[in-house]
């Protein structure tokens, strides 16, 4: 077998995981997006991140089923068109990686300036009122460890505020405080969410920036091989 009908066969079983993956993925999607009722009885509280995470796994699976169908179908089909729309997108996408991974580390505190502007108000005139958001926040904050976006300051004078004699959420102060007021917040320290998933992830740098390479490697062999594909058919 030569090289070239080596790099088809393995650009057709590669693209061809891809599309049954990116199925899976809108499968799963459109099923916890469509059946959110049967999750709200099963998770309770935590249904809504769920429902919200079903579309991103709709557009996740779509833009993969159609990089599969594309590299899969150019690749048995030997057609320079579907081999340079595979191309195309797969470095349209590799260009967006690149440029969201610049200016989350040059604009991070940027993007906080954005955050605050705008989920602090939500924050403070939605939180405790309605449902939706209240559960969003209280599954966030539980899990991450956190107290609102910034810190306990965010709830000063908020709806939960006014509402709950002068009381922070129970998020915001030491399981040992039993009444989680201005002081007892200020003594507990507890970080706010934007920073305690800032450092999270510094935490865990090594992974992230493993499977990052990782998929910017498979990206960049992708890109090759449909090119060496495209450009080796006329000598067929």
């Amino acid at each position: 077998m030569g090289c070239y009908s080596f790099l088809k066969v393995m650009m057709i079983l590669f693209n061809t995981a891809i599309f049954l993956g990116g199925g899976v993925l809108l499968g799963v999607g459109i099923w916890v997006a469509v059946d959110g009722s049967s999750f709200a009885n099963i998770f309770g509280s935590s249904s809504t991140l769920f429902v919200n995470v079903s579309y991103f796994l709709i557009a996740i699976g779509a833009v993969l089923v159609v990089l599969g169908f594309l590299g899969c179908c150019g690749a048995q089909k030997e057609s320079k068109c579907l081999l340079l729309m595979f191309f195309s997108i797969v470095l349209i996408i590799f260009i967006a990686e690149i440029a969201a991974a610049v200016v989350a580390l040059v604009y991070t505190s940027l993007a906080e300036n954005i955050l605050v502007g705008t989920v602090t108000p939500i924050l403070k005139s939605q939180y405790g009122k309605a449902t939706d958001v209240t559960r969003i926040w209280n599954t966030t904050m539980s899990e991450v460890k956190c107290c609102g976006l910034t810190n306990y300051t965010d709830f000063t004078d908020s709806y939960y505020y006014t509402n709950h004699n002068q009381l922070y959420p129970p998020f915001c102060c030491n399981t040992t405080t039993s009444s989680c007021n201005s002081a007892a917040a200020h003594a507990s320290n507890i970080q706010g969410c934007f920073q305690q998933l800032l450092s999270d992830i510094r935490k865990n740098a090594g992974v992230v920036g493993g499977v990052a390479a990782g998929i910017c490697a498979l990206e960049i062999a992708a890109m090759v091989v449909s090119m060496y594909l495209y450009c080796h058919l006329d000598e067929k």
